[in-house]
């Protein structure tokens, strides 16, 4: 038989990239996609699959109705709950969205969850949460994010996405909803909306713009390239313990400003500029975040003992193929500028 998942937020970077990799190796899975198509959303990073796998609805997890017609209709085995405003510099400029989809959405669809599981449909029903590391706050140069680190946001997006952590964990210990949570480092790869700060570096690049970097650049992350994050998103689909926190990371710690010279590094010698210059001549340091986290870095023992995971890029190949696919697939980043997106900086209207 095969099995029924509702994806939400399909349409965006890490919920498509999991949806191409069930694809590829969860023959025996069925998605049903519900994407509001927010700016970030593209149809187009799933439009080769076939029907009978993935069907896309366009609606918001907000909307209560639409929840149970799709649960009445499709009776999911699983829900997968990627659907959320996920930009920084966005939250600052306007915090209301990522409240009302992060929150009040995670809310709505833990309401509509737990009405079908009561109804004993599914006696292994699952709702796993898709959440970030940034929920913790910020570390000194020392120490790791744990999954019982206690939670300490500092934007309106990480105080969004923490919000809705504690409510999927409450409706597990009240209501017995069978949930889990993983909390991931920085995702980067293909499909990955050009605001973010990789593929708005590669971009820049190719296009002979400045590369805007925070500060000093001396931000440190944990970058996970984002097939690895599906792949262990699987596995606690399958064998993740109810109840449980999954910190998910790729052991890459790494400032910004070394990410960007690795790009200006690659660029170089794939495609060397006109004028013989480095890349790296266009890199110009502007005024930090409001409220910036100095460094996250996760410790990810608890799925590697657990549930035998671990990442299979370092950064250094994951990054070789993320700048090879933007090179490959310009079509489609530059589909986005025309219709939404100049790659202006945000974030700054509350300085």
């Amino acid at each position: 038989m095969k099995k029924n998942i509702l994806v939400t937020g399909g349409l965006g970077f890490i919920g498509s990239n999991f949806i191409q990799y069930t694809f590829k190796n969860k023959k025996e899975f069925q998605i049903v996609n519900l994407d509001k198509v927010t700016y970030a959303a593209n149809i187009e990073n799933l439009i080769d699959l076939p029907d009978s796998f993935h069907r896309h609805i366009k609606g918001d997890i907000c909307d209560k109705e639409t929840l149970k017609k799709l649960f009445k209709k499709f009776n999911f085995d699983y829900v997968v709950n990627f659907a959320a405003e996920s930009h920084v510099d966005r939250s600052i400029d306007d915090p209301s969205q990522f409240i009302n989809t992060n929150i009040i959405g995670t809310y709505s669809l833990l309401e509509v969850s737990l009405n079908h599981f009561r109804q004993g449909n599914k006696k292994d029903f699952k709702f796993i949460h898709i959440s970030t590391d940034e929920v913790y706050g910020s570390l000194g140069k020392k120490d790791y994010f744990y999954e019982n680190t206690p939670y300490n946001p500092s934007s309106p997006y990480s105080s969004s996405k923490a919000s809705s952590d504690h409510l999927v964990r409450a409706w597990n210990k009240t209501y017995e909803l069978p949930t889990i949570i993983t909390n991931c480092s920085n995702n980067y790869g293909p499909y990955q909306f050009p605001e973010k700060l990789i593929p708005l570096m590669i971009i820049n690049c190719l296009e002979e713009k400045k590369l805007p970097v925070y500060g000093k650049g001396k931000n440190i992350r944990d970058w996970l390239y984002v097939t690895d994050h599906c792949s262990a998103i699987m596995r606690v689909i399958e064998k993740g313990d109810i109840g449980q926190t999954y910190n998910i990371g790729g052991n890459n710690e790494i400032e910004n400003i070394h990410i960007v010279n690795m790009i200006c590094g690659i660029l170089d010698n794939k495609i060397p500029r006109k004028n013989q210059k480095s890349y790296k001549e266009l890199i110009e340091y502007v005024r930090d975040r409001p409220g910036h986290d100095f460094r996250y870095a996760i410790n990810s023992d608890k799925i590697k003992k657990e549930l035998e995971w671990a990442p299979e890029e370092s950064f250094e190949s994951g990054i070789e193929k993320t700048v090879n696919w933007y090179l490959e697939n310009s079509k489609w980043w530059k589909k986005i500028q025309k219709n939404n997106y100049n790659q202006n900086r945000l974030g700054l209207s509350k300085i």
